[in-house]
């Protein structure tokens, strides 16, 4: 979801490629999948960061969202309202730029007829926002913040940072019931680290686990040994980096200087690279929310993904480097879109959105409810199951799926009490 996610060496690597290989993409993306075939052509937008330090955000999910694509095309299309079709993916390039993003889901609308627009979230969403709901264009977020009360074709239906966050707490306090404190370390921007940080302040409350600090730092640390050091002199349980923009640098402090509790954090994307620079003994124990799709737990009855495993296979084989959690978020979302497309009858936002809020919705993990107006002021998250991880012999597990919905539905006060605290806004 966020470039929390990758660490700065990572996005220097992605950024090369990126740059190399980002204009091969996009041009590919929008070419017919089967040819010479009779379909018609339905296209999907993915207004999204190709280049600069968001780019590992964009990417990865249009990498997928190709090969979901290629999938339903070369199987005959996908029928809709009688109609069948072949699935064109358009993207725009807006480098995490607002007034690129505006311009890009302006000519993805108006010119490649984008019938919905996928979005990384933050400041670019809030930018289409105002155009994009007078023209009642269905566009999705990874980011369930951006959700206001009047973003009535705004919708998050696969990411629901950071509700999911409460589901890895659950899981610890259960199987590790002598956690009793917590340290808290992340960033300080509202759209991710606050956020995060709020909502594991209030898991932390609800299972019993007292947070002895929390540090909150802005974007200009090169050093994290004294953050470090300072957080581990008050003795935590567990060290939460939440949703962090710098996992690496903080997980090799730990590692440093010798801490032996436990860890719990949002994300732990290419935690390969976290574990060369530290040790598997180290890593391994480490609790996060984002599962590799050659999971065995992900061929369970209750998930809607088709073939997370052939999925996971196909995208290594072509970008084994690259994988994140967006190489299968978008991808969910474009699944999801079409399923309520078909159920609609049609491809039209109106008829779409009614399919959406009328009909029960599968989650990606399973379950599926639509929540946010006790915070955001709307109910445009679908919430769903979300997967427990931790890392086993150097290799990420899912050991549950986490009830998201039930945890919100018994405290969301002490979610929306944690949110105000940190200044955070709710309605």
């Amino acid at each position: 979801m966020t470039v929390s996610r990758i660490p700065r060496s990572e996005r220097r690597r992605f950024l090369k490629q990126a740059a190399a290989g980002a204009a091969t993409v996009t041009t590919a993306s929008l070419l017919p999948s089967v040819a010479f075939s009779a379909n018609k052509t339905l296209t999907v937008g993915m207004n999204i960061p190709m280049t600069g330090d968001y780019a590992p955000w964009g990417l990865p999910g249009l990498y997928g969202c190709d090969i979901i694509a290629n999938n339903i095309n070369a199987a005959g299309g996908v029928t809709i309202g009688g109609e069948t079709y072949d699935i064109n993916v358009a993207s725009y390039d807006h480098a995490y730029d607002t007034e690129k993003a505006i311009q890009g889901f302006k000519k993805l609308v108006l010119e490649d007829d984008a019938k919905m627009v996928m979005m990384l979230g933050g400041s670019t969403v809030a930018a289409v926002l105002p155009w994009g709901t007078r023209k009642k264009v269905l566009t999705t977020t990874l980011l369930p913040s951006d959700i206001t009360p009047d973003s009535e074709f705004l919708v998050a239906t696969c990411e629901s940072h950071p509700l999911y966050n409460v589901t890895g707490v659950v899981w610890m306090a259960r199987e590790f019931p002598d956690v009793k404190t917590a340290a808290i370390v992340t960033n300080n921007d509202a759209e991710y680290g606050l956020q995060s940080a709020a909502t594991y302040k209030a898991a932390f409350e609800v299972a019993g686990i007292d947070v002895v600090d929390t540090n909150l730092h802005g974007f200009d640390v090169t050093d994290f040994a004294p953050i470090i050091s300072s957080l581990l002199a008050k003795n935590p349980d567990v060290v939460c980096m939440a949703t962090s923009f710098y996992v690496t640098p903080i997980m090799e402090q730990l590692y440093h200087q010798g801490y032996k509790g436990k860890i719990i954090s949002c994300t732990l994307d290419y935690y390969e690279e976290i574990i060369a620079k530290t040790s598997e003994e180290f890593v391994n124990g480490t609790i996060y929310q984002f599962p590799d799709f050659d999971d065995p737990k992900l061929t369970e009855s209750g998930i809607t993904f088709p073939d997370p495993g052939g999925f996971d296979a196909a995208f290594r084989k072509d970008h084994p480097n690259d994988w994140s959690a967006v190489a299968w978020e978008y991808p969910a979302i474009l699944l999801n879109w079409l399923e309520n497309a078909k159920a609609a009858g049609s491809v039209e936002s109106t008829e779409v959105m009614a399919s959406m809020k009328g009909n029960k919705q599968e989650f990606v993990f399973g379950g599926g409810d639509w929540w946010g107006s006790q915070l955001w002021g709307l109910d445009n998250a679908l919430v769903g199951r979300w997967p427990v991880v931790v890392i086993e012999n150097g290799k990420a597990r899912i050991q549950e799926y986490g009830n998201v919905a039930g945890w919100l539905a018994d405290n969301k006060e002490v979610l929306v009490k944690h949110m105000k605290e940190l200044g955070l806004r709710t309605v």
